[in-house]
């Protein structure tokens, strides 16, 4: 991406169009107007992947538009944050230095935070063993980051498997692992932006939260302080163990974490049939008020957006504009539109984040 492709004014017009189009979505629905929360036009991406291509006897970090036979080839990356920018030249340094760590590597991955922590994956289409770690360990210390060798079969850890990230909400600072592979908000900087959104949405309660798709916890956390107590569901373990670690680190108490799929629970909720893994949860013991979802591009399904209607508030955050109005549409008789925000995670593409918060009529 070139220099000139972050100008502002360019940028100024994207959103706007993405404005009028979540408008356009939302409009059957009478929504209020959006609140827009815009993005730094650059270092907003907290991870980024390249590839690797051979040319000039020499690895070069790639990405590629269209076919997979024509690389940009890559020096800086604008977008990426600017942890990730100074760590390019020096690992392509490093790799070029070494035989044992450029030997068939075909892929780096890149996970940094606004807290400046980072960790770098090196895959290869070969085995990794003593010699690599030996080399990834003097790597490790000498760029101050956390490691991981992945090839068939084989993973090895220098350093830990997460990077730590801080986020503020209403004054107050919470903590998060965030492992590698496991799914995290790509822009920090809206991220943060969505969380207070999302808190100053819920409002104070003195009853319970339902929330799906919690991953690791990036909304729970925050939205635990806003009501009595919080049962929160998510399928992944690699993310059900990042949350639980971070529910612990942030020592709060009131949140109960099951690895259920949203469509397990509403099958539990609905008495359809048990699940060892809610022994010792009593879910007729819980006042839901309000439930939270954050669900994936696919959006809810029917059964999962029927469940949610039992609830009186619905705060909905959304990757994909066209699913979140698909299950609006589905709730409309239902429910209203009292809030929405459009969430500019993704600056200079078309995709978009936005929420919505639904009260019973």
């Amino acid at each position: 991406m070139s220099n000139s492709a972050l100008d502002p004014t360019p940028y100024a017009a994207q959103l706007a169009a993405k404005k009028a189009r979540l408008q356009d979505l939302l409009a059957p629905f009478a929504a209020p107007e959006p609140a827009v929360f815009d993005s730094p036009a650059e270092h907003y991406r907290l991870r980024a992947e390249f590839r690797l291509w051979r040319e000039d006897g020499g690895r070069h970090y790639a990405m590629f538009e269209g076919d997979k036979h024509t690389p940009v080839l890559i020096e800086q990356f604008p977008i990426a944050s600017q942890r990730i920018n100074a760590l390019m030249p020096q690992l392509k340094a490093a790799w070029q230095g070494s035989e044992v760590l450029s030997h068939k590597l075909f892929q780096v991955e890149f996970l940094t935070t606004l807290k400046g922590d980072a960790l770098i994956t090196l895959c290869y289409h070969r085995p990794i063993d003593a010699a690599w770690q030996a080399e990834a360990e003097q790597l490790a210390a000498q760029l101050g980051v956390s490691l991981i060798g992945r090839s068939r079969g084989k993973r090895i850890v220098v350093g830990r498997d997460y990077v730590e990230e801080e986020l503020t909400v209403a004054g107050r600072a919470f903590r998060y692992r965030q492992p590698e592979g496991a799914f995290t908000q790509p822009n920090g900087v809206v991220c943060e932006k969505m969380l207070n959104w999302a808190f100053d949405a819920l409002g104070e309660r003195d009853d319970d939260l339902l929330e799906l798709y919690c991953g690791n916890g990036n909304f729970t956390l925050p939205l635990s302080t806003r009501v009595r107590r919080v049962l929160a569901t998510e399928i992944s373990k690699t993310s059900v163990n990042a949350a639980l670690a971070n529910i612990e680190d942030n020592g709060i108490g009131n949140i109960e974490l099951v690895r259920l799929s949203a469509e397990e629970l509403t099958q539990a909720l609905n008495e359809v049939r048990p699940f060892r893994r809610l022994a010792g949860i009593d879910l007729k013991s819980y006042e839901f008020g309000s439930v939270f979802v954050d669900p994936p591009r696919a959006g809810m399904d029917p059964d999962t957006c029927e469940l949610t209607r039992r609830f009186d508030n619905i705060l909905y955050i959304s990757c994909n504009p066209e699913t979140l109005a698909a299950n609006i549409a589905q709730l409309h008789d239902s429910h209203r539109i009292v809030r929405c925000a459009l969430f500019d995670q993704f600056p200079w593409t078309h995709h978009m984040e936005s929420g919505v918060l639904l009260q019973r009529r």
